[in-house]
């Protein structure tokens, strides 16, 4: 297949943001080019991969585009930009966090309006789910990635939300839940929701949702969560279930 020239990547990347202008000057053209490390696919074939119409592209090329102007998100850069989330732990998370709070037994708003805390660290927790983008672990999350990953979440059926939960939670990417790999998923996500809240959040309570997280996840009690066990009992748990209608309307 021919590789694209400099000029038609531009073009793709122009009918993402919905920006192209016949009489943009050539210089700025070449501007931008310079400026840009990565391209992406072109509109239909994202339409294509994704389940995005054409519209839902292009606004969220625009704010891809607008945080990350090269093109690529580095893990450091995804960080800050989701530490912007997440300025304060007492506040209700997103419908993605609700799902993970019913998965894992922490519930999806943490703390009543008046709760003192220090400011949350969601760099642990930012670090899992940029491994959980970056689905060809070359270091880096491009729109491609970004949006592909989105569109399993917001548009996928049940199962393929589910197989991507699970797949961050499988931090070393084995095919299995260990203990060990919950219980830093569970540290990241107490980190996320603020150091000190009241009630006291206990020093022993995120092993503890793990211990329970096994209880239910965990069928033939050989210390691991395979990806079968994970689908089943997610799959009879009404909690889980109805947070999966979260996210229908997000876009």
């Amino acid at each position: 297949m021919r590789s694209k020239s400099r000029k038609e990547s531009l073009s793709d990347s122009r009918d993402l943001d919905g920006s192209y202008d016949q009489l943009t000057d050539s210089v700025e053209d070449e501007f931008e080019l310079s400026t840009v490390c990565h391209r992406p696919e072109g509109l239909e074939q994202l339409q294509e991969q994704t389940k995005f119409t054409r519209k839902e592209l292009q606004v969220l090329y625009r704010g891809f585009k607008n945080e990350c102007p090269s093109g690529i998100v580095n893990e450091e850069n995804f960080k800050q930009i989701y530490s912007q989330f997440f300025p304060q732990g007492g506040e209700c998370l997103s419908p993605f966090h609700a799902l993970q709070g019913c998965i894992c037994g922490v519930g999806g708003c943490t703390a009543p309006p008046h709760t003192v805390h220090l400011p949350p660290d969601s760099s642990t927790y930012a670090t899992f789910l940029f491994n959980a983008f970056d689905t060809d672990h070359d270091g880096s999350v491009s729109f491609e990635d970004f949006v592909s990953g989105l569109s399993v979440i917001l548009r996928g059926t049940i199962d393929d939300r589910l197989n991507w939960a699970f797949n961050l939670y499988d931090l070393n990417k084995d095919g299995c839940i260990t203990k060990e790999e919950m219980l830093d998923i569970m540290k990241s996500i107490y980190d996320m929701m603020g150091k000190y809240t009241y009630p006291a959040m206990r020093e022993e309570a995120p092993r503890e949702h793990v211990e329970n997280f096994f209880q239910k996840m965990d069928r033939n009690k050989d210390g691991v969560v395979t990806i079968e066990e994970f689908l089943e009992s997610c799959q009879k748990d009404e909690n889980i279930m109805r947070s999966m209608q979260l996210f229908d309307n997000v876009i």
